[in-house]
């Protein structure tokens, strides 16, 4: 019998993964129903409880302003399920036995990262449902709006690799809540609620160049959403930031992520 080809082989073995995490999913809906409504109520929360109180730039709906930002957000909170899940198979053994199987070397990593993408995919529909029902909108087209989904999602695929890496490099999923330090700051330090220029300098030009301000920035100018119109070097240049943070990540992460696995047990 001729043996299949080892791209084939890889791509085989990375779909049972995938598969494998998708029915662990199936088999706990609760979790997953629970992870996907929690930014929902964090919209509800900020958009009414908070959106009287709120000024909005050029006097728009302050719902179209939020709502670009809480989308890049689901992606942002999205490194704490990658991480946990990596973490959890490291701390049990799972990771080392697929080690020892006779499957492609990749297909642990390329799984998880399929499976997540599809997660993130469902995460942003329901996150953008729940958006028009508030009243939000887009306003340029179709084609800018899947433009700027695909930088959202971009933004998720990035902040997957470092996930994986920090997961296979961490002590157990209980170091979850280190990886929430550094997310949680990441969000809120940005132009998601509040213009860099009202902070002071220091601090708003690193949220000026928070990876996720370019994403919030250039998803609001697709969406023909209003936003801050601040008259810096990454406001002008979001979009190609919004391409080209997302792609230093990766570039950084996915190969920290693949030697580091090839040295797990090590």
């Amino acid at each position: 019998m001729t043996a299949a080809p080892p791209r084939l082989t890889a791509v085989t073995d990375g779909w049972t993964l995938t598969h494998r995490t998708l029915m662990h999913w199936a088999r706990r809906p609760a979790q997953v129903v629970l992870g996907l409504l929690f930014p929902v109520m964090t919209v509800l929360m900020f958009g009414y409880l908070f959106g009287g109180a709120m000024l909005v730039p050029g006097g728009g709906d302050y719902r179209e302003f939020l709502l670009p930002g809480m989308y890049a957000m689901t992606m942002v909170f999205g490194l704490e399920t990658t991480f946990t899940g990596i973490a959890t198979d490291a701390a049990k053994g799972i990771t080392d036995r697929f080690r020892s199987l006779p499957m492609a070397s990749s297909a642990v990593v390329t799984g998880r990262c399929a499976a997540d993408m599809l997660h993130a995919a469902l995460g942003l529909a329901v996150m953008i449902a729940c958006g028009l029902a508030v009243g939000w909108h887009w306003h340029h087209g179709a084609g800018r709006a899947l433009a700027a989904v695909a930088l959202l999602l971009l933004l998720r695929f990035a902040l997957l690799w470092a996930g994986i890496y920090l997961g296979l490099t961490a002590t157990g999923p209980e170091s979850v809540v280190a990886v929430q330090v550094l997310v949680w700051p990441l969000g809120f330090l940005s132009d998601i609620f509040a213009a860099p220029a009202t902070m002071p300098g220091w601090l708003g030009a690193i949220a000026g160049w928070n990876p996720l301000s370019a994403t919030v920035s250039a998803a609001r100018e697709l969406f023909g959403n209003p936003g801050w119109a601040e008259d810096t070097w990454p406001a002008r240049h979001a979009l190609p930031l919004a391409v080209a943070w997302p792609l230093l990540i990766t570039a950084v992460f996915l190969p920290l992520s693949v030697r580091r696995y090839r040295r797990l047990g090590r």
